[in-house]
């Protein structure tokens, strides 16, 4: 009976996207739907991006190496994991299509082994404590493999048109900034509301636990509201050889592997690095009278709430550039072009984080305003761009292997995350770090901490701005290559008839 109410579920939500069926456009329901299942990812990713290393050393009580070396083991399994899972997605075929059944399939381990990753059991021996914080890692980041490969994968299979795919990807990054802002601006003040009368650990279990249940009904409704719309070339022979072989030989896919993991593991050292600039590199004094100009708190609140509304303001600011131009400067100038600059922007104002002294304050947020403002547009196009790819070595080579392609950038992005977590712990307990939540760091630790905040991510952020400049689908040469795509296409289709 359930069975047959959830299939009925299933047609009932189809309907509504079925008269799109027969051609590239893509309603606005399909697309927010669509931009839910990656807000549930960024329930978890955001997570991991700016809290786990945090987490791990001041609540767990890792050593800042440990801690690094727990994230890179977890992100070096993805070379196992991530290829296998897009060989396994290109040749999945359901009646729900080949992408969209592992968005619901792994719903409920991604949400579980989120909740276990931070989550200690009891465990207190320090050796046992990092064990098992490896294999919960471990775990999440498979999850996360065998749900977000899929859910990228499908974004670039829902159209091929140029303006609809930006626009997906446009809609998909704003619900991804309000997801963003919950999580990077809630977390802190949620944790400490669940742990007054009880510890650490059960403010953050329960936290976790109300975005992981939030997760799980997103990805559902992701998988009830989306289709499928390209398929591979009819003729097209499974060949994980020639999947392989196309994708690792083409030179957009590694222009955007390259941006992809330089960019994450920027972001991930950066996100890590500034919870304890926030706390350790920031006069608390100062911060409190800065807060309390547009808030009353109390001092002792004054970093979870700074923390707070740094990245409430980053969020918002960046939600704001999506919307005003992000489409637009990527219809006018290409996504190329707008990725280039804005990314040089993103790292000059990155570098000058390293000027402000204990009590500036006021210029933190300042240079945190201009950094969301100039990093915004590039938001939705990574992904946008990746699908281009796609239909780049589908167009060279006559063969489409969509999943493997996608699972290749996943797989630079978790290398990128762990790496880029793994050195901001190494090299703050290089600088001395000291772990726990009460400690008092020394000169040099806080030395560290702005070099992981400001020159050492502004560095890194060059390296992908470089492997834009190899990427050869610019705005003329990709309207070309959809042209002739879609001609293609259309012959295939006559011939089948």
């Amino acid at each position: 009976m359930e069975c047959g109410v959830f299939h009925y579920l299933c047609s009932r939500f189809q309907s509504l996207v079925m008269r799109q069926s027969s051609s590239q456009k893509v309603s606005l329901g399909e697309k927010f739907g669509y931009s839910l299942g990656d807000a549930a990812a960024n329930l978890v990713f955001q997570m991991m991006m700016i809290f786990q290393l945090k987490f791990y050393t001041d609540v767990f009580g890792l050593d800042g190496a440990v801690a690094g070396s727990v994230l890179m083991i977890a992100s070096i399994s993805a070379i196992i994991v991530d290829p296998t899972v897009g060989i396994l997605t290109d040749r999945t075929n359901t009646r729900w299509g080949k992408f969209r059944p592992w968005v619901l399939w792994t719903a409920i381990p991604f949400c579980l082994f989120y909740i276990l990753a931070f989550n200690n059991p009891g465990i207190e021996e320090k050796s046992m404590v990092a064990t098992y914080a490896t294999i919960s890692y471990v775990l999440l980041m498979t999850a996360y493999s065998f749900n977000n490969i899929p859910y990228t994968s499908l974004g670039g299979v829902m159209t091929s048109v140029i303006r609809e795919r930006t626009s997906i990807t446009t809609i998909r990054f704003v619900v991804v900034t309000i997801a963003q802002f919950v999580v990077q601006g809630l977390t802190l003040p949620l944790v400490s509301h669940f742990s007054k009368g009880s510890s650490l650990q059960h403010g953050w279990s329960v936290t976790i636990g109300i975005f992981a249940c939030v997760a799980f009904v997103f990805f559902i409704i992701t998988f009830l509201v989306t289709k499928e719309r390209i398929q591979p070339p009819p003729r097209q022979k499974m060949s994980i050889a020639e999947d392989v072989k196309n994708t690792v030989s083409s030179v957009s896919w590694n222009a955007m592997a390259l941006l992809t993991f330089a960019l994450f593991i920027t972001l991930a050292m950066w996100g890590s690095a500034m919870n304890f600039y926030f706390q350790y590199n920031i006069d608390q004094k100062s911060l409190y009278d800065f807060l309390s100009h547009f808030v009353t708190i109390r001092q002792e609140d004054a970093y979870s709430l700074g923390f707070s509304a740094f990245n409430m303001m980053g969020a918002v600011v960046q939600f704001i550039g999506v919307i005003c131009f992000s489409q637009y400067f990527a219809n006018k100038y290409g996504k190329k072009k707008t990725f280039i600059i804005c990314l040089s922007l993103t790292a000059f104002f990155t570098a000058l984080f390293y000027i402000p002294t204990p009590t500036d304050v006021s210029l933190v947020f300042v240079l945190n305003f201009l950094k969301s403002l100039a990093y915004a547009p590039t938001v939705p196009l990574l992904w946008a761009m990746i699908g281009d790819v796609a239909d780049h070595i589908e167009y060279e080579n006559h063969r489409r292997a969509t999943g493997f392609c996608f699972s290749g950038i996943v797989l630079a992005l978790k290398l990128g995350l762990g790496f880029g977590g793994a050195i901001a712990g190494i090299i703050i307990s290089m600088f001395g770090y000291v772990s726990g939540n009460e400690a008092v760091q020394n000169e040099s630790a806080m030395e560290g901490i702005r070099l992981v905040s400001s020159i050492v991510p502004a560095l890194l952020f060059c390296i992908g701005i470089s492997a834009l400049y190899f990427y050869p689908i610019s705005k003329e040469y990709n309207e070309n290559m959809q042209a002739e795509l879609t001609a293609r296409r259309r012959m295939a289709e006559r011939e089948i008839k």
